[in-house]
Parts: structure tokens; sequence; C-alpha cells
């Protein structure tokens, strides 16, 4: 039964796989330090690798990086970490956790989409994903599953309006116009409220690393 599992999904690993190398040359064209690896369990060490000893992280909301162990295993190795997800934080201290991602050593995420032309799309409520991930941090780190990744700038804000939006609105136990057949632009929350395209390193950047892993890992 394996062998016969192995078979079926053969067309699909190879599909994948090629999307993502196409995808990886593209970010590297443009200047991102690029891995493309099969498995998450390659993306936790490259990503532990990526973080100098002794640097402070800071982590964006992201559903990929929690899946991955990530706070857990910085956290093990004795760096001090922001992650305003925390459920031990008290309000207050995870709106100090937000502020010190912006000055940490590295910053930690994922992202929205990734286009084939090596673009990183994202959309924020308060911005303090995108903004640590532009400026702050000499380090960005993003790391995303390549069901991320999309032909085009236009497919990657349907993917948002469209699925992380919703979905990331349905796990905050918020019931918002683009969860039914509602037009996006009808919502009262107005959640959606900075987009940000990164077509290149920000100026100012040490290094910024985009990990794509073949597998299908957060929204």
């Amino acid at each position: 039964m394996a062998g016969e599992l192995d078979t079926l999904y053969a067309p699909k690993k190879w599909f994948f796989q090629r999307l993502g190398e196409k995808c990886a040359d593209a970010l590297r064209k443009n200047g991102f330090t690029v891995y493309h690896v099969a498995t998450r369990e390659e993306a936790v060490k490259i990503i532990l690798d990526e973080v100098p000893e002794g640097a402070s992280v800071g982590i964006g909301g992201s559903v990929t990086v929690r899946e991955l162990g990530l706070p857990e295993a910085l956290k093990k190795r004795g760096h001090v970490v922001y992650d305003h997800w925390d459920p031990a934080l008290s309000a207050a201290e995870k709106a100090k956790a937000r502020e010190n991602q912006v000055k940490a050593d590295v910053f930690l995420s994922s992202a929205n989409a990734i286009t084939l032309d090596g673009t990183l799309v994202n959309t924020d409520g308060s911005g303090n994903r995108v903004g640590s991930m532009i400026f702050g941090p000499k380090i960005s780190i993003v790391v995303a599953g390549t069901n991320k990744i999309v032909s085009n700038l236009e497919h990657a804000m349907e993917r948002i309006r469209q699925y992380a939006a919703p979905v990331n609105y349905k796990r905050l136990g918020i019931e918002v116009p683009c969860q039914g057949i509602e037009n996006c632009a009808d919502c009262a929350q107005k959640g959606c409220r900075v987009t940000t395209i990164i077509e290149a390193p920000p100026l100012g950047k040490e290094k910024f690393v985009v990990v794509l892993v073949g597998e299908n890992l957060g929204y």
C-alpha cells in the first residue's frame, strides 16, 4: 500500500518541487538568501543556524513559525524571544513584545504569499509584522510552505483576501464578511489595513533569508 501511495503522490511532489525551485531562483535573483528544502525538519535546522549565537529574536504573528516549534527551540537555545502570541503574557506585555520586535537582532515570521517572480506579499492589521520585517532587525528570516507560492501580485492579493484573512479571523473567533459571500470592502473591522510588497531586501539589512519548505504550512 505504501508503495502505491508513493507512486500516486510522486507527480504532486514533482510539481511542487519544480514550483519551489522556480520561486527560489527568482528570490535569489532579487537578492534574498534562499534555502529550498523538502521537510520542516530541514527548515528548522537552517533557521536555527541562521540565528547568531546570543541574538534576540522577534517573532511576528505566524502559524507557520508555531507549527515548526521555533519559539520553543529558540528559547531552549537561550535566545531572548519577543513573541506577542505567548498566552502567558498580559495585554501590556504583548504590546511591549511588539515594540521589542522591531528592536531585536533577528526578526522571524512567514509570508502571506510569495510570487513566482520573487516578491513577498503581506497584509497586517497593526503593521508590527511587516514593519519589523522591513526595518529594524539586521536579519529578517521568512519561512513559508510551497502552498503560499502564487503566480503574480494579483493572485497574491486574492490569496490574502479570499483565504489567509478569513481563515486567520476564524482562528481569532471574529466573524467578518470575507468568511461568507460579501465583499471584503464591506468589513466593519477593517482588519486588513497594511499591505507590503517586498521586491528585494530593504536597505540596511545585513541579511534577508527566505526558507521555502516543500510542505503545506500555515495559512
